[in-house]
């Protein structure tokens, strides 16, 4: 975040003084008053000064509005070009940097060693604040990740260091260069950075708004109607009507349109509008935009929410103590509701009523329906043919605001849709499917699998979608590259908020002493990500699967066959409802 060097003053002699008071102008001890040598007085009018004030160069021949008007300021250090105007209330405590823009404001405050959002914690998951995740600029969904799921470790390990950073850290006090603050009605120990725009904001109170985005491309921003409390916002935009608590919005996230949420976080271009959030952790590209849709008590990735999504996270006896993870890549329809604990797995289509707990991790792109008792019913893969999961694959990164900015990112994001969690899973869920096979069908004629049911020639189209969907990974990971000089690793693999890496490295993070260093370890496992996939890939091939790259290529023309088909199936229908609906 920018900080700003104080402009050089000088002190006010006794006709400069006579003159502000003509103009309007008040202060009990105008010896505590100081302006820059090259400010045109005339610009300074019905301003009252209280305490130590420093105002900067005005101009009145510049190119854009400079001066103060109608207003109180209170232990203000002011830069040079300023335009100030019509602050009823009070400004107080706060440093203003060059050519900022301040307008119809109620009250501008800041308390003295302010923490501006800076250490918030954010109880996530459960609503018990039992997971805290501490928010401060550059948080990264990965840190956030460690911080949710291993709270102990985060308040033993963890926490000393972090307090350590905000203390060698702290967020100045201020309003960034050629920033604006306008028709705010409160905005207190709000720290607001260089070109940052406020307008229309209702109430905002211990919070941050950064931008790193370079000179002329800032992303950062609150609109109208907003009332935020305790909250970082980084290169994100909070706007129209939203309503927040405890909350960290990232790097090209948007909240809009009446919005409401409270101890969230939403990571890179999450896009929620309407709804409501609850103890919600958005990962990258989280997107819901239905008025009747409220998220609450999970991790999301990837996901797009249908109207009147649901969920449940609470224990009449214990309170919100539930919660449950949607994979990365989820989409409900209308009226999906899911009862805590569970997870979703991957890319999959939750639809109607489940409330056994469901876990379909296992079953990656699976349409997932609930029967009349709750219990949900998986078919397998079914999503794999889908020409939207081509479309998701390239949209995502075509879609980074991050990359639009020129931004530091922050988050770090494999796009992949087939990756090594996934096609882990569908090869444990390969051998699940030959179990309960052999054990043969319950007596309504359905496989159980842990409360899921699964009908049988779900099961024989899962499996053969499944086995040419490794197939196609592994020919295209494999058609172009010497794999005789690629030495095998078997590794446990883990999706970490749109990050894919092995288990091994974040098992050696957790034993990490500084921030700097666990930074740097997300970092090299993100960038040493294809490497390490092509070792795995190779182990993989050792477990049986070289025996069958013969077929690999027809299985690879045969998926992209599927989706191309499914797309012109889609593009007919289409069709077939404009024509219906033409004039």
């Amino acid at each position: 975040m920018t900080k700003i060097s104080p402009t050089k003053t000088v002190s006010l002699d006794a006709s400069q003084i006579a003159r502000l008071e003509q103009q309007g102008c008040q202060s009990p001890d105008w010896t505590r008053v100081m302006v820059s040598d090259k400010t045109d007085l005339s610009l300074v009018r019905g301003v009252r000064f209280y305490g130590d004030v420093q105002i900067g160069e005005l101009q009145s021949d510049a190119e854009h509005l400079q001066g103060i008007y109608n207003a109180v300021v209170r232990d203000c250090v002011i830069g040079d070009n300023c335009y100030i105007s019509n602050v009823a209330g009070e400004m107080r405590g706060c440093t203003v940097g060059k050519r900022v823009r301040i307008e119809n404001v109620g009250r501008i405050v800041f308390d003295a060693e302010a923490d501006c959002g800076q250490g918030v914690a954010v109880g996530v998951f459960d609503e018990t604040g039992s997971r805290p995740v501490y928010i401060y600029p550059r948080l990264t969904a990965q840190m956030a990740s460690l911080m949710a799921y291993k709270p102990r470790w985060t308040e033993e390990h963890l926490h000393t260091m972090l307090q350590d950073y905000f203390i060698e850290n702290p967020l100045p006090t201020m309003i960034g260069d050629d920033a604006s603050v306008v028709d705010t009605v409160c905005m207190v120990n709000v720290s607001v950075d260089r070109e940052v725009a406020i307008e229309g904001a209702i109430n905002l109170r211990n919070g941050a708004v950064i931008n790193n985005a370079p000179k002329g491309s800032c992303l950062a921003h609150i609109g109208h109607g907003v009332n935020a409390e305790n909250f970082i916002i980084e290169d994100g935009v909070v706007a129209n009507g939203v309503v927040m608590r405890n909350c960290f919005v990232g790097q090209g996230a948007v909240l809009d349109k009446g919005f409401t949420a409270h101890d969230s976080l939403f990571f890179a271009n999450c896009a929620c509008e309407n709804g409501e959030a609850c103890a919600v952790f958005a990962g990258p590209y989280t997107v819901t935009m239905h008025k009747s849709t409220l998220l609450i008590g999970g991790q999301y990735s990837f996901m797009n929410a249908g109207s009147g999504t649901n969920s449940s996270n609470h224990m009449y006896k214990l309170g919100p103590i539930h919660w449950g993870v949607m994979q990365r890549g989820v989409k409900t329809s209308s009226g999906a509701y899911m009862m805590w604990g569970g997870r979703v797995g991957a890319f999959s289509l939750l639809m109607g009523a489940h409330k056994r707990h469901a876990d379909t991790a296992l079953f990656p792109f699976s349409y997932l329906f609930a029967d009349n008792d709750g219990y949900t019913i998986v078919v397998p893969g079914v999503m794999m043919k889908s020409c939207g999961l081509k479309r998701d694959e390239t949209k995502w990164p075509a879609r980074d605001k991050r990359v639009k900015k020129r931004l530091p990112r922050h988050d770090n994001i494999v796009f992949d849709v087939l990756n090594p969690p996934i096609v882990s899973s569908m090869l444990e869920a390969l051998r699940v499917f030959d179990e309960l096979e052999a054990k043969g069908q319950e007596s309504d004629g359905m496989y159980h699998y842990n409360g899921l049911r699964i009908k049988h020639s779900s099961l024989i189209k899962g499996r053969e979608v499944y086995r040419i969907a490794v197939l196609k990974y592994l020919y295209d990971k494999t058609r172009d590259i010497d794999m005789s000089t690629i030495e095998a690793e078997q590794i446990d693999w883990v999706d970490l908020a749109g990050q894919i890496m092995p288990r091994s490295i974040l098992n050696d993070i957790y034993e990490m002493e500084s921030l700097d260093e666990i930074s740097e370890a997300f970092n090299q496992a993100y960038n040493d990500y294809s490497s390490a996939e092509l070792r795995w890939v190779k182990w993989v091939l050792e477990q049986g699967w070289a025996e069958q790259m013969s077929e690999a290529e027809a299985a690879a023309l045969q998926f992209d066959a599927d989706i191309e088909a499914d797309r012109l199936r889609s593009r007919e229908m289409l069709s077939e409802h404009n024509n219906l609906l033409a004039l």
